[in-house]
């Protein structure tokens, strides 16, 4: 049986808590925390898509709660991301100037929304359907190439387009990592997912910080700040991309 440490449950806390407040799961988080215990990688891996799933899924309930998602922009991203998440995960393909592309994509973004200021209401403008289906094709196929459940992509896309506002775009964000998380975690063994289950401390410290951060990100969480705090976490996902690259 596999030892729980403090420092652990409280990495986990903090990283379901920080990440919910944006609409996201923190799986590349507990990847992180988890590549240093001697817990093996593959029930790892799948910890990590358990923590997603329950994040996730609180952080949708809260920021649906509070009127913040709209199934008519959700739909059709679900549409074109789910086959593809799906095609993109059956693929085996590393490779190091990808991560790297994938991190000045993702500085980039992170230095917008840091630096300029947020939308007006009534500013924004939802894309026609098309172009929602092609992104959750683009960013579903992305995602299940990188292993990640599609937020990091998501978020920034909508945000910089100004296809919803922060709020609105959290709980899309949400909805669409559940949902991705979901199907991968269902193609996993059962035995994974049963040692994963195993490990309920992180999954029931998870649940709590997903709780906190998806209200304070719901409720009390500016759009400016809301923003500015979706950046931090894209600069968090460039420096882990930044050090897998290093490490090939």
């Amino acid at each position: 049986m596999n030892v729980i440490e403090p420092w652990l449950i409280i990495g986990v806390f903090a990283v379901a808590f920080g990440y919910s407040m944006v609409g996201h799961g923190g799986a590349s988080g507990y990847l992180a925390l988890l590549a240093f215990t001697a817990i093996p990688s593959a029930v790892g891996a799948t910890t990590a898509l358990v923590l997603n799933v329950f994040v996730a899924g609180i952080t949708l309930v809260v920021f649906g709660r509070a009127k913040h998602f709209d199934w008519n922009l959700a739909w059709p991203l679900l549409l074109g991301s789910i086959p593809f998440a799906f095609l993109g995960g059956s693929l085996k393909f590393e490779n190091r100037a990808q991560d790297l592309v994938l991190a000045v994509v993702l500085l980039y973004a992170a230095g917008v929304l840091f630096f300029n200021g947020p939308a007006k209401d009534g500013e924004c403008q939802q894309p026609v359907r098309p172009i929602l289906v092609g992104s959750g094709a683009g960013i579903g196929f992305l995602s299940g190439l990188v292993g990640v459940g599609g937020g990091v992509f998501l978020s920034p896309l909508m945000v910089l387009n100004r296809w919803a506002q922060p709020h609105k775009v959290a709980a899309l964000s949400a909805g669409f990592i559940f949902a991705n998380s979901l199907a991968g975690l269902a193609a996993r063994p059962f035995d994974l997912i049963r040692e994963s289950m195993a490990l309920w401390p992180l999954i029931a410290v998870g649940t709590v910080g997903a709780v906190g951060g998806s209200l304070l990100g719901a409720h009390r969480v500016s759009s400016l700040a809301l923003r500015r705090t979706l950046g931090l976490v894209l600069l968090l996902a460039v420096v882990k991309l930044i050090q897998k690259g290093l490490e090939l």
